[in-house]
């Protein structure tokens, strides 16, 4: 989802929760990585990869100038063959200590040992952050955590809100150097010549 549409999508739910609720999830994923410098380790469930997370999260370290926001994707199953940056399995997590964050992402009850090694991790030092479908446990678990009941109640999803915390993530970054400009201000600098007037032929 682009700044564009991001901006749409916080004008939409102004006067709600989810704007400050993911603008303060995201305070709290940058805080737990800044000071440490370890990395950060994104996993979903066994039913539900958070690749568009992952992607996003990507495009803003790259934009924002923070590239500790780069997650590693871990994941329940690799198959055989598949590429290095998505070859990372479950075994990551029995290596993560203080230093490192942990970002669940979980619409539903986590299954397979996640929530075991999730409490390992924490025992060993590593900050847990969770984006979720409202489990107690999960919740329980997580230094910091926001939920999105999945029984319709919120007026959105958790996909949505996702959006959301990964564009707060990048936001009050330093510039990036990214060939003559920062990507943002380019798309500032088309958009004004996009809606600028035509010029005069007298």
């Amino acid at each position: 989802m682009d700044t564009v549409r991001v901006a749409l999508l916080r004008e939409v739910l102004a006067g709600t929760r989810w704007p400050g609720a993911a603008r303060q999830f995201a305070g709290a994923l940058r805080r737990s990585l800044v000071p440490a410098g370890g990395p950060l380790l994104l996993v979903g469930t066994e039913r539900y990869e958070p690749w568009h997370l992952a992607a996003h999260l990507v495009d803003e370290a790259a934009w924002s100038g923070r590239p500790e926001l780069a997650p590693t994707l871990v994941r329940h199953h690799v198959r055989p063959g598949e590429p290095p940056h998505l070859s990372v399995g479950l075994g990551r997590l029995a290596v993560a200590r203080r230093g490192h964050t942990l970002l669940v992402v979980a619409p539903e009850r986590p299954g397979g040992g996640l929530l075991e090694r999730a409490h390992d991790a924490r025992r060993a030092g590593a900050t847990v952050l969770s984006l979720d479908g409202g489990d107690p446990d999960l919740a329980a678990l997580a230094h910091e955590g926001l939920s999105v009941p999945r029984d319709g109640t919120a007026g959105l999803d958790l996909d949505t809100v996702q959006h959301l915390v990964s564009a707060a993530a990048g936001e009050n970054g330093l510039p990036a150097r990214r060939g003559p400009g920062r990507f943002r201000d380019r798309l500032a600098r088309l958009a004004e010549q996009l809606t600028a007037p035509p010029p005069s032929r007298w």
